[in-house]
């Protein structure tokens, strides 16, 4: 009898102990969505371009560049850019942006969920934000032959008064 009810407290205070594991994780995931949304919040009024990279991306390596680019050349006129890093291992971020630096925000997501919340389809995935707030283009993936498009849909945006 002794025997079953010290199993049955020690199921009872590891199911305690793991649901506040799991309460934990919850409320970090709910910091990191909170402190984008804080971040992008801020910036209402601005057109933003969100950036999901990954140290491993190949087309990353290219955008950056273009990205600092377009940042100075339009910082005035209200660009912000926030480039969200997905790597696990913030290493690997740090690493690469060692070797290609980033003039713009980096905020790190190394859970992935606020990249799950914009349901990214590739690396890099980009999304356009007008002043209001609202999502107007997304793009997936990026090249030389699309800086022009891109910059053309930022210009446009920049054009526009609330």
């Amino acid at each position: 009898m002794i025997k079953k009810l010290v199993t049955l407290l020690f199921i009872f205070i590891t199911s305690l102990c793991l649901s506040n594991v799991s309460f934990a994780e919850t409320s970090a995931e709910k910091n990191v969505l909170q402190n984008f949304e804080t971040l992008i919040s801020s910036h209402k009024g601005k057109v933003i371009y969100v950036d999901f990279w990954a140290s491993w991306c190949g087309p990353c390596r290219k955008s950056f560049p273009w990205m600092n680019n377009i940042q100075e050349k339009y910082q005035q006129q209200g660009l912000v850019i926030i480039s969200v890093n997905v790597d696990n291992n913030k290493a690997l971020a740090d690493k690469f942006l060692a070797e290609i630096p980033a003039n713009f925000t980096v905020f790190y997501d190394p859970k992935g969920k606020v990249a799950r919340q914009f349901k990214l389809k590739g690396m890099p995935s980009s999304y356009i934000i007008d002043r209001s707030g609202k999502v107007i283009s997304t793009h997936v993936g990026f090249s030389q032959s699309k800086k022009k498009k891109y910059e053309q849909e930022l210009i446009a945006l920049l054009n526009t008064v609330n």
